[in-house]
């Protein structure tokens, strides 16, 4: 969540947590155990020091739509007034996965149009603008859905190949792609390269639809491309690899239908 935010010459916003506990059921863990448990997570995802000092708002009330509120009501305050801002939360978040095989999807629902710039820098799934469409909040969040499953199936497949005897099993999503060299093919991984005995035209077959032959010394995993070009494929570790001209044309078609399919987006 998002408001604009009052310019300030001391940047002292923080990470808040908001609890609720009916008084009526009495239903659910107790204000305490919710704190605890929102605190734990937001240490280990946004890496903060233990000793981080959290703003806590809770309201103990009714439940149900008309609840007496007023904490909420504070918090979101709190945001106008800028003393935390989800863009922020959101670079966090992206600083962390960075070096790391972990990708949150993000989807900002604010007010406010200007921030969707930015968003775009933090590499976010969507950005919803106030007052929110039911229709249109149930299709983002099910391909958000769609997107999290095909991430969840991809980072289980793998292939086998025998590199020196010994045969290895690669993840695809370790891949950023893979290159030919005379009777060899190079795999380009995130842990280094791995050169064994095979033909690009198996691997174009075998490897399903998330790998596209750019060239026809590439075969580039499109869940690692970062930038490309009417000639060029930036992939997510900084190489850079040839995309034939006479097939810039398919490759848009073929990336923009992995895209709508829920398929993993870096660019």
């Amino acid at each position: 969540m998002m408001k604009k935010q009052k310019r300030n010459n001391e940047d002292n916003r923080g990470v808040a947590i908001y609890a609720r506990k009916s008084r009526i059921t009495n239903k659910g863990d107790s204000i305490g155990v919710q704190f605890k448990q929102c605190a734990e997570y937001a240490k280990r995802e946004l890496q903060l020091n233990d000793d981080y000092n959290f703003m806590e708002y809770e309201d103990k009330g009714l439940s149900g739509y008309y609840s007496d509120r007023p904490n909420f009501q504070r918090m979101l305050h709190d945001i106008e007034m800028g003393k935390m801002s989800g863009m922020d939360i959101a670079r966090r978040i992206r600083e962390r996965e960075e070096n790391s095989r972990q990708r949150s999807i993000i989807i900002f629902v604010t007010g406010y149009r200007e921030y969707m710039e930015a968003a775009f820098d933090v590499n976010a799934f969507h950005y919803l603008i106030k007052p929110i469409d039911v229709e249109k909040f149930s299709e983002v969040f099910s391909r958000a859905w769609k997107e999290a499953s095909v991430f969840e199936e991809q980072t289980k497949k793998h292939i086998l190949v025998k590199s020196s005897g010994i045969q290895q099993k690669l993840l695809l999503k370790d891949i950023y792609y893979i290159e030919s060299g005379n009777k060899k093919v190079i795999f380009h991984t995130t842990n280094g390269t791995l050169e064994v005995y095979g033909k690009m035209e198996e691997l174009e077959n075998g490897l399903g639809n998330t790998f596209y032959r750019c060239h026809r010394c590439y075969l580039v995993n499109m869940e690692k491309i970062s930038a490309y070009s009417a000639d060029n494929i930036q992939v997510t570790n900084g190489d850079n690899l040839l995309l034939a001209r006479k097939k810039y044309s398919d490759f848009i078609k073929t990336y923009m239908r992995y895209v709508k399919n829920g398929g993993i987006v870096n660019v």
